[in-house]
């Protein structure tokens, strides 16, 4: 389905978006919600793991891309605009087959760091379940540079960048708050730092779910074991036993080198931050154990 997806015009394939879209929000009332959204964080393998919870029969996804993006981008087009990307109850049924029950979700990178998501999130749904993916925040920060630069929204070198940040970002949550049409683009693609902070996000989405709504995984974690980690996921999930399951890494972008220097700045800034994590965790994350390596 994806091949014969990417094969279509892009211009046809956005009319065609919007015109399901369109007509999805006005059957919104016999749309399916998420059963649980996977909230970041961006460049923490969340590709790799979506394509893993889509070979499961159970699982359901949005009708075009894997996330939707209303919570953080389009929160001003309204939760029938959000429904209409998601299958009628009948179709989901229909996809799973018979004596199965469809599990549906989408994901977004972006949810976990945009100041206002989670909270929106709670608000429309409340008693959905979250599922966060946590990654070294060193090699988060290196991974997502490449990854900007690449796509061309970063044109500075990494160091470089790092030193702009606080520049380019501020002001920008204010902004994101005061005006819910508002993108900003730094907020989005220059965090290289401020997106692997990772206890300050998690403190913001226990304030609004319960913890038992949550499931924390690391990323290291995953692609060392990834059966015994989607396996705890899954009893999370309430997911029934599959061995269709596959394990691939995707969007994975090769490594050019990080001087010593340049790693050990990164390090000492993520350290409180680390630290934090594992008060709030109340364990150690797979990057700081040093009994995995």
């Amino acid at each position: 389905m994806s091949s014969v997806r990417k094969a279509v015009p892009a211009p046809l394939q956005r009319l065609g978006r919007r015109t399901y879209v369109g007509a999805g929000a006005l059957t919104a009332a016999l749309r399916v919600e998420p059963h649980f959204v996977m909230i970041g964080a961006s460049r923490c393998g969340t590709t790799s793991l979506f394509r893993s919870l889509m070979d499961h029969p159970s699982i359901v996804r949005p009708t075009f891309h894997k996330g939707v993006n209303y919570f953080d981008l389009n929160y001003h087009r309204g939760p029938s605009w959000y429904r209409g990307h998601f299958p009628t109850r009948a179709a989901a049924r229909l996809k799973t087959g018979r004596g199965v029950a469809p599990v549906v979700f989408e994901a977004s990178g972006y949810y976990i760091f945009h100041p206002l998501a989670i909270e929106r999130m709670a608000a429309e749904l409340p008693r959905t379940r979250l599922v966060v993916m946590l990654r070294d925040p060193v090699e988060r920060a290196y991974s997502a540079y490449q990854h900007e630069f690449s796509r061309g929204f970063e044109t500075e070198p990494f160091e470089r960048a790092l030193d702009l940040e606080d520049e380019r970002l501020e002001g920008e949550v204010e902004r994101l708050r005061r005006d819910p049409t508002y993108e900003s683009a730094a907020h989005r693609h220059h965090a290289y730092l401020r997106r692997g902070e990772y206890a300050g996000q998690l403190v913001t989405v226990f304030e609004h779910f319960p913890r038992g709504q949550v499931h924390v995984m690391d990323s290291e974690a995953f692609f060392v074991d990834p059966e015994r980690e989607f396996g705890a996921l899954a009893d999370f999930l309430g997911l029934p036993t599959s061995d269709r399951i596959g394990f691939k890494r995707y969007n994975a972008e090769p490594r050019k080198g990080m001087s010593s220097a340049l790693q050990s700045r990164l390090e000492r800034h993520f350290a409180p931050h680390n630290e934090q994590l594992v008060e709030l965790l109340g364990r150690t994350p797979a990057w700081l154990d040093r009994s995995r390596r």
